[in-house]
């Protein structure tokens, strides 16, 4: 799963590069390089959350935060 999120953000970054030459002479060429870009980085956060995806993490996210206020420091 990994490696194919890899290689596919990897075509992303070839089609792009194609792709920058092109963006000011079409509009079709601008609005599938926005498209790609906006692929990419939805595969970018698929990685990211595969690499945080560890046990500790999971755990973090189950358990309630208990954010202390600032009344919390003075007692009466």
């Amino acid at each position: 799963m990994k490696r194919e999120i890899i290689s596919s953000i990897r075509e992303k970054e070839i089609q792009l590069s194609k792709l920058k030459e092109h963006i000011d002479k079409s509009e079709v060429c601008s609005d599938l390089y926005n498209k790609i870009l906006i692929e990419k980085a939805i595969l970018n956060k698929q990685l990211d959350d595969l690499k945080n995806k560890s046990l500790v993490n999971r755990i973090k996210h189950l358990l309630p935060r208990q954010e202390k206020l600032i009344c919390d420091y003075f007692h009466r």
